[in-house]
């Protein structure tokens, strides 16, 4: 009776369940360690010369890009979920842990177009992301704050004119919309950037886009734009998405209510499409330790919802025990279509390359 009482209490209210389980409940502080240093190694996940570089796992069949010609600037998702602090401190052991498997289910499909920088950055935690306060905003803030310091680190870093990859999930998407509006939009590097891949986290195409400096990608090998997509299985229900999407201030100062969500399907490489499970060059199904995995072709069909979310049927085999609210398939937005990724960056890079 307490199982079936908790699921039903969860189905119903998974919102407040998930604000009062992850939510600091404390007032926010700036962490006391000092902020890294990315002209260090050690600030970084990956980037060129690390020794043991997650970025450059790739699964069996498949081979590292011969000439790679751009450089790829990832923002890894949240993996802090504690209520003792409001940010995650860089040397956090389970925090690191999850850190690598993202680098290896995600940041891996990028390395098409070339090597990967990842900052290790002080994440907010989780429930920052579910409640609007000051010390939120705060946590929110300070971690931005890495991410544009470690945007300037890799571009003193790179060739001056070499093309620029923009990826990230969750909360990295969110920091990369943030960066985006605040230090790139209008700016010389804008020319320089191939796609933003804004993943796991909601795009209003009417409020935020155009602050961001970079039109929605509208067909593949488009370069110069950006490709936002949230996948849900059957019965999906992205109620808790558009709780967040609605309340959430946009980047030109117009309400998010009402607008549409950017849906970039990546199995075709543009908006509001569909396509079956053929067109899944394959899926990147995790083994028990979620390091890796093996590809699986023609895995999920996926089509843009009215919504603007990703709707990819019937729940997937392999990806079982992480499955959020509403059939929502958050942690998996990049594994499920890990090969069609990697095929969409090298063909924008090129497209950026041959028009230059």
């Amino acid at each position: 009776m307490l199982t079936l009482a908790s699921a039903f209490a969860w189905n119903l209210f998974p919102t407040q369940i998930m604000r009062a389980a992850l939510v600091p409940g404390t007032a926010y502080s700036p962490p006391r360690e000092p902020a890294p240093d990315y002209a260090q190694p050690a600030a970084w996940l990956a980037r060129p010369g690390l020794a043991a570089d997650p970025s450059r796992w790739l699964p069996a069949g498949v081979s590292h890009a011969a000439a790679p010609q751009a450089a790829i600037f990832y923002v890894a998702p949240s993996v802090y979920y504690r209520r003792t602090s409001w940010n995650m401190p860089i040397g956090d052991r389970d925090g690191r842990r999850l850190l690598r498997q993202y680098a290896m289910s995600q940041a891996s499909a990028l390395t098409s177009a070339g090597p990967v920088w990842a900052p290790l950055y002080r994440q907010a935690t989780l429930g920052a992301l579910l409640t609007k306060s000051r010390d939120a905003d705060a946590a929110i803030e300070l971690a931005y704050s890495d991410v544009e310091r470690a945007f300037a680190a890799f571009l003193a870093a790179i060739p001056p004119a070499q093309p620029i990859v923009l990826a990230g999930h969750s909360q990295g998407s969110l920091l990369l919309t943030r960066l985006l509006a605040r230090h790139i939009a209008g700016t010389p590097v804008a020319q320089r950037i191939v796609a933003a891949y804004i993943v796991g986290w909601p795009v209003s195409v009417e409020a935020d886009l155009p602050a961001l400096g970079l039109a929605a990608c509208r067909a593949p090998g488009q370069a110069r734009c950006i490709l936002s997509w949230q996948s849900f299985a059957n019965p999906a229900d992205p109620s808790q998405v558009r709780e967040i999407f609605d309340g959430s201030p946009s980047f030109t100062g117009k309400p998010r209510k009402g607008t549409h969500m950017l849906c970039t399907n990546p199995l075709t490489g543009a908006p509001d499409t569909k396509a079956p499970r053929s067109a899944n060059l394959g899926a990147l199904v995790p083994n028990a330790s979620q390091e890796g995995g093996v590809l699986v072709p023609g895995a999920v069909p996926a089509a843009c919802s009215p919504a603007g979310v990703l709707l990819i049927g019937d729940a997937p085999d392999g990806f079982t025990g992480f499955v959020m609210p509403g059939g929502n398939y958050h942690m998996f937005d990049y594994a499920l279509f890990w090969a069609n990724v990697r095929a969409d960056v090298q063909a924008r890079t090129h497209a950026l390359v041959a028009e230059r």
